[in-house]
């Protein structure tokens, strides 16, 4: 742990409504799904280097939770309630809070009645209406509820109230982001907004951080523009990032969050780019009163700040990203939010960026109200696997040896989960510093150590080595070995190599990299249940090779390499290494230990898989096909959901072969009993999920809402509750 309020010393060389389908959703219910791990089978955990097929039991303090004061509702000692009898439950943030708890009390849907789910109203955004020629991606936005309104985003950033019971429209405000250019990497998405009550006077608002910076404040009842905010209610922040080339090679697709009367602001980044120099993904706070700028944090330090000495060579004049471009979370006792910081330029080569880096995939901690650093944790020294922090961390009190401990953790790209005391940034259990292998490439540098949390176990595979190699067969297991032959294979923290690089007598691809950059963990991140203290985090196990490449003339850079990226495709399409191709785990923050762990999602329909006797394909779990099987939890007071995109292929030899229309993206709704993960019920979305679900009751009826939708078509809110005709 490198206490941030020091400098740290240098170390040697992540609208409408529209009538109801009667096709309605396919929702099925499922048996048992065998699990990985559960709590009272695991074992000892393997050594340094040694990827682990089963995670380790560690011995763990007995804790429970501090804002446990009441059994969880739902319970057969604690019937939940039903129609008029149940309060109005809300989601006024992102998350459901500033803490990025991902969790709800409402308990209307349980075990028992989660296969009745119904769908409620549907939704249409207006991004197909507006004629608009500018590029946007899925529908992402996860929307709000708070004072018996939901609001909603869409991915063009136009902000739509409505009734969370019909989905019918109340108001909606566009701000014409569109007209301002098109956001870098990727186009228009957005996933959120922000409420904010003002408590001196009782103002609601809206705040809204476009992707072309605009950072915008509406009258959360009636949508208009708060006058007193910015420039008629609208701060631009181009100003604020620099230089127009500056600004081009920025953006913003999360959301903003208000912590200490401060409008905190990210910054999403070209990851792409062919330069050494870019713009650095600075971080920065707003008056959310007046729209005003009040600070600047730096993540790549400047002249004379603490950390500058982490970039050798004077690299922090001309190395840039390192931003934040997911949610950040608040503690709204101390006023200190927690940034998630990305991966410096560029992601998988850092020979123009000498030193650990700092701070860089690292975890901060600011007060909100000056931008001070309060403290930082550094997760990756001299970053060469785009392992971003992709997430906000989750903030949550534990009980431990009598005393309650502010606790925060963060779930990673890598499969680590880093747990600290969120008022010291003292970790919970040690964090060591152990030897990983060094580069092979002769102009990079790498450090000789990187972190590894002693507790809690991986949630995630971590490297390749020969025996994670697929073996259902004897043929299917040379077949699979030929590929791994001709890439460097290795534990976790292997530096990708120069392609066709001569090591042990033979010219490799690539590095085989495991978690690849798409994790591991996500920007879906984790949920925890303040009751249990259980964390629950989806993570695919994505296998990804690089390699670097000098630049040709025609890509007119000034780096010594560019990175290829590709997916790590096994014979007739299969992945390369054993299943469960993606999982759901629960993690314990009172012992740091698994408590249980299940394949996740339905497994992919394969004819070399169908014709192998004896297979149990519920062990297989969701395979993440084109490199990213979307997924994101919610905990409610009776069940874990979690929200899954999975790509279906049709002709397994033709996409093989590169034809992108076999492949089918898909959506899901899993339901989990939070104890056991045993999985009680599986829900087809009418179309690809591509945003984090969200719940409320209002009025008596518990409602789930995703955001459904791919680029080019019709993108929808969907709205979910248990039959009013049935009932258990």
């Amino acid at each position: 742990m490198r206490d941030a309020l020091a400098s740290p010393s240098p170390r040697p060389a992540c609208r409408r409504s529209v009538p109801l389908a009667t096709d309605g959703p396919t929702l099925q219910v499922p048996g048992r799904i065998a699990p990985i791990i559960h709590s009272s089978a695991l074992v000892a955990p393997s050594v340094l280097f040694i990827l682990i097929a089963l995670i380790g039991f560690v011995p763990g303090l007995a804790a429970q939770t501090a804002t446990e004061t009441t059994p969880a509702s739902g319970t057969a000692e604690h019937p939940a309630a039903s129609g008029a009898d149940l309060p109005d439950v809300e989601w006024p943030h992102y998350a459901a809070d500033r803490a990025s708890s991902k969790y709800s009390p409402a308990a209307e849907i349980t075990a028992d009645n989660v296969d009745l789910l119904e769908l409620a109203w549907r939704w249409q955004t207006r991004d197909h209406e507006l004629g608009v020629r500018a590029p946007y991606g899925q529908l992402k936005g996860t929307p709000v509820m708070r004072g018996g309104v939901l609001y909603a985003i869409s991915s063009l950033n136009v902000v739509t109230a409505l009734d969370p019971a019909s989905g019918a429209e109340l108001w909606s405000y566009d701000p014409k982001a569109y007209e301002r250019g098109v956001p870098t990497h990727g186009g228009f998405t957005q996933r959120g907004l922000e409420w904010w009550r003002d408590e001196e006077t009782g103002a609601e608002r809206i705040l809204l951080a476009t992707g072309v910076h605009q950072l915008v404040s509406l009258d959360a009842k009636t949508g208009q523009l708060d006058l007193r905010f910015g420039e008629a209610g609208m701060v631009d922040m181009r100003g604020d990032v620099g230089a127009p080339s500056e600004i081009r090679q920025t953006g913003l697709n999360s959301p903003a969050i208000v912590c200490a009367d401060t409008v905190v602001v990210g910054m999403t980044m070209n990851d792409f780019a062919l330069t050494q120099q870019m713009p650095s993904g600075a971080v920065r706070g707003y008056d959310v009163r007046s729209g005003a700028l009040r600070w600047t944090f730096h993540t790549v330090p400047r002249e004379g700040q603490p950390g500058v000495e982490t970039w050798l060579d004077d690299s922090w004049r001309k190395a840039g990203n390192t931003n934040v471009w997911s949610m950040m979370s608040c503690d709204e006792q101390t006023g200190w939010v927690y940034l998630p910081v990305a991966t410096p330029t560029s992601d998988y080569y850092g020979g123009h960026r000498p030193g650990d880096n700092l701070y860089a995939e690292s975890l901060v901690a600011l007060d909100a109200r000056t931008g001070e650093r309060q403290w930082h944790f550094q997760a990756v020294h001299h970053g060469l696997w785009d392992y971003d922090f992709p997430c906000a961390p989750n903030l949550i009190d534990l009980e431990i040896d009598g005393q309650t401990v502010p606790a925060v953790a963060q779930v990673s790209k890598q499969g680590f989960t880093y747990v600290f005391d969120r008022r010291t940034g003292e970790p919970l259990w040690p964090i060591t510093e152990r030897p990983v292998p060094p580069s092979l490439v002769a102009s990079e540098w790498t450090s000789p150590t990187q972190p590894f949390p002693t507790r809690p176990p991986p949630f995630e595979r971590q490297g390749v080595m020969p025996h994670d190699l697929l073996d259902f067969t004897p043929e299917l297991a040379a077949e699979v070995r030929a590929v791994y032959d001709e890439l460097l294979g290795g534990p976790l923290f292997t530096p990708p190599i120069v392609q066709g690089q001569v090591i042990g007598g033979k010219a490799l691809r690539a590095m085989i990299q495991l978690p690849g950059q798409a994790g591991g963990a996500n920007w879906g991140g984790a949920a925890v249940d303040p009751r249990s203290g259980l964390l629950f985090v989806p993570s695919q196990t994505e296998i990804g090779t690089m390699a670097l490449i000098p630049p040709s003339g025609r890509q007119r850079s000034d780096r010594d390499y560019l990175p290829q990226f590709v997916l790590a495709v096994g014979p007739h399409g299969l992945p390369l290494v054993k299943p469960p191709w993606t999982r759901l785990t629960a993690i314990d923050l009172r012992r740091g230990e698994i408590a249980w762990q299940v394949p996740l999602g339905p497994p992919p329909e394969h004819p070399v898989l169908e014709g192998i006797e004896g297979l149990d394909a519920s062990t297989l779990g969701a395979y993440p096909v084109a490199g990213l099987a979307p997924r994101w939890p919610m905990a409610t007071g009776a069940l874990l959901f979690v929200a899954l995109g999975v790509t279906e292929i049709g002709d397994w030899d033709a996409w093989t072969l590169g034809d992108p229309s076999q492949a089918t993206d898909v959506g899901y709704l899993l339901a989990f009993d939070k104890q056991s993960g045993e999985q009680r019920a599986e829900l087809r979305l009418p179309k690809v999920v591509g945003g984090a679900p969200m719940t409320y009751v209002h009025r008596g009826r518990q409602y789930i809402v995703l955001p459904i939708g791919d680029r080019g078509e019709v993108q929808e809110l969907v709205a979910y509750r248990v039959s009013e005709s049935t009932s258990r």
